[in-house]
């Protein structure tokens, strides 16, 4: 892996991470995990609770020391140039890291000082900023008066101060409603239209599928799947029959019914009454099963086609379904507590940490 001055390593990739270990006490966190992200994309990082997740955007982002293995990012050694890397990226985490109390502009200038640009140039870069994240006309109200959308814009604003090469996005729209998710979407989509390489860690499996263009899947510290969405989701099957039922009791005629159509045995989850199995004739596999299960008198809650989710292949990888999005990571929720190297661990000081 290069060492150069320049976005990536010289190889079209903006993140290397070779054989990566963290341990915490008798935990493993990361246990030999590799991850390449190739410049101008968005690149998903998803992984059950615990995973190691978080563990590798902070070794990654410098806030962690590694144990072990080798990681570059923008053509930099973490572990022999932090400040170097710190000078190319930015990072920001699960809540918004802004003062409530200022506004706008005024937080934005903040950070541009605390960024070593002087007063001047703080002011220019906090206009652009604001006009890049559609926050002009709110740019001088106080940040308190913000919608959740509008505070977490500010605060990738606040991260791009430097324009940096590489931009690390731990579950960033965490506890936002679909309104304002989708105007953080908007936001990543322009940076990397801009040139900005994107590592996102997220539980909202939409997100991932919808904004990377690459996937690697974690799990208890190892990489276990490195796919586009498409292409994780072929791995699964293709298209589905479904069928939910209303009474327990009816689930073993659902799955006798659904059997006469399938390509394969039909699975069924008795907790959520549903019967499921993979078809090829799509359209006259539903109208047979829905035929037959009416002259049978079964009552029926629901019925149709699907294609495979990310969460069948979350399901399929690592044996359950992902966590609801907003709960914690187990081990990783100290892992900032551990080898930091002067950049303290909450709020703004990640974002101080490349001053």
């Amino acid at each position: 892996m290069s060492d150069g001055n320049g976005a990536g390593g010289g190889d079209g990739y903006a993140v290397r991470a070779e054989g990566l270990e963290k341990r915490y006490g008798e935990k493993r966190a990361l246990d030999g995990f590799d991850l390449t992200v190739r410049e101008g994309t968005v690149h998903g990082l998803l992984g059950p609770n615990g995973a190691g997740k978080t563990t590798a955007v902070r070794i990654l982002s410098t806030l962690v020391r590694l144990d072990g293995g080798r990681a570059t990012v923008a053509g930099l050694d973490v572990a022999r140039h932090p400040r170097e890397v710190r000078a190319r990226i930015g990072l920001t985490g699960q809540y918004a890291a802004v003062d409530e109390v200022l506004t706008g502009r005024q937080n934005l200038e903040m950070f541009g000082r605390l960024f070593h640009l002087g007063g001047k140039r703080a002011k220019l870069r906090a206009t652009e900023l604001l006009a890049q994240f559609d926050l002009t006309d709110a740019a001088d109200k106080g940040v308190g008066k913000y919608s959740g959308g509008m505070r977490r814009r500010l605060d990738l604003a606040a991260s791009m101060i430097l324009a940096p090469a590489v931009l690390f996005l731990d579950e960033p729209t965490t506890g936002l409603d679909p309104r304002s998710r989708g105007e953080v979407w908007e936001s990543v989509r322009a940076l990397v239209a801009g040139g900005t390489t994107v590592l996102l860690t997220t539980q909202y499996l939409e997100e991932a599928d919808k904004l990377a263009s690459r996937i690697t899947v974690i799990d208890q510290g190892r990489a276990i799947a490195d796919d586009t969405p498409d292409g994780l989701k072929s791995t699964v099957g293709g298209d589905r029959i479904e069928v939910v039922v209303a009474e327990r009791a009816d689930i073993p005629r659902a799955v006798k019914v659904v059997a006469r159509v399938s390509d394969g045995e039909p699975e069924s989850d008795e907790t959520e009454l549903r019967v499921h199995a993979p078809v090829t004739d799509r359209v006259s596999a539903l109208t047979e099963v829905a035929r037959i299960l009416q002259d049978e008198g079964v009552r029926v809650e629901d019925i149709g086609l699907r294609r495979p989710s990310l969460d069948d292949v979350f399901l399929r990888l690592t044996g359950h379904r992902a966590a609801k999005p907003g709960t914690t990571e187990g081990m990783e929720g100290m892992e900032g507590m551990e080898g930091m190297e002067g950049t303290g661990n909450t709020g703004n000081t990640e974002k101080r940490a490349a001053a």
